[in-house]
């Protein structure tokens, strides 16, 4: 499945980096304010080198991106593939409501005493 102009690899990295609820939490606190990757590990029981690979696989996913200040990279989020994110799967969402709409005018065809 292509959506929009996302190849279907680029949907399975944005989806696969959304799977894990650390990387979710991530996004969120990087949306709040941008963090340096130190910082980040800080809220989380795992080093910064495994903090650091999830921050690569989000920003694989193009859901973060890093920028050097000094010696600390900071973590930036960006609303642009979370909309992507949304929009997929709103045109899913549409077309499970339009197959559940044709399945009711189908049952709302068959007479009341032959739907049992």
């Amino acid at each position: 499945m292509v959506v929009d102009r996302s190849t279907d690899a680029e949907v399975d990295r944005l989806f696969r980096a959304l799977a894990d609820a650390t990387r979710r939490n991530i996004v969120a606190r990087a949306a709040a304010g941008n963090m340096s990757v130190s910082a980040l590990a800080r809220f989380y029981p795992m080093s910064v080198t495994a903090i650091q690979k999830h921050v690569a696989v989000l920003e694989s996913a193009g859901l973060v991106r890093k920028d050097r200040r000094g010696r600390e990279q900071i973590v930036i989020t960006g609303p642009a593939s979370l909309v992507a994110a949304h929009q997929i799967l709103g045109r899913l969402e549409a077309m499970w409501r339009e197959r559940l709409d044709r399945f009711g005018e189908v049952l709302s065809q068959i007479p009341e005493g032959d739907r049992s």
